[in-house]
């Protein structure tokens, strides 16, 4: 088997972007590190993310060291900022989002139990080491998590952004296939 040639692949992603229409969001609610920044970006891009809203202490995505791994896909993406998570929390419902966060908490839900197809949706996800912000947590229509079976109980941010928009994306696609 042949790898796939830049229209080949181009082609295949084309495909894929025509069945989508679901707005999906993301909020950083003080995600810290740059890298992970960085890393979510080109997750958001790559999954056709909208909008992202940034809550202080979230790297800048101009920071250099975002942009080692963002490699310029900040482009893509409309960036608000909020000067918390409440305020980004509401200027996502504003826009029409419904708001979930993906968090390790004891009423949180697995992801693939959530409805993350039907209409726009906006993905929290939260600092390195304390997660989303307790304040923010409780203004959220929904908590879902990961469900991890290895030997490890959770996973880098921006692994974990990858994986939910991943999964809602997934849900809108088996949604819409009819």
């Amino acid at each position: 088997m042949k790898p796939l040639s830049p229209t080949e692949l181009k082609r295949l992603h084309r495909t894929w972007r025509k069945k989508t229409d679901q707005r999906v969001a993301v909020i950083l609610d003080g995600v810290q590190q740059p890298f992970n920044v960085g890393g979510i970006l080109r997750s958001a891009a790559a999954y056709g993310v909208t909008d992202l809203w940034l809550v202080p202490p979230t790297a800048e995505p101009t920071h250099p060291k975002v942009q080692v791994t963002a490699k310029g896909c900040d482009r893509f993406l409309t960036i608000h900022r909020a000067d918390g998570g409440r305020a980004a929390v509401e200027s996502a419902r504003a826009a029409g989002y419904r708001v979930i966060a993906i968090e390790l908490v004891g009423t949180a839900t697995p992801l693939f139990d959530l409805d993350c197809a039907n209409g726009p949706v906006a993905l929290v996800l939260g600092h390195e080491e304390r997660g989303v912000h307790r304040d923010t947590l409780d203004l959220v229509d929904g908590v879902g998590f990961l469900p991890l079976v290895g030997n490890i109980g959770s996973l880098n941010v921006g692994h974990t952004a990858t994986a939910a928009l991943a999964e809602v994306r997934r849900q809108a696609w088996t949604t819409t296939a009819g």
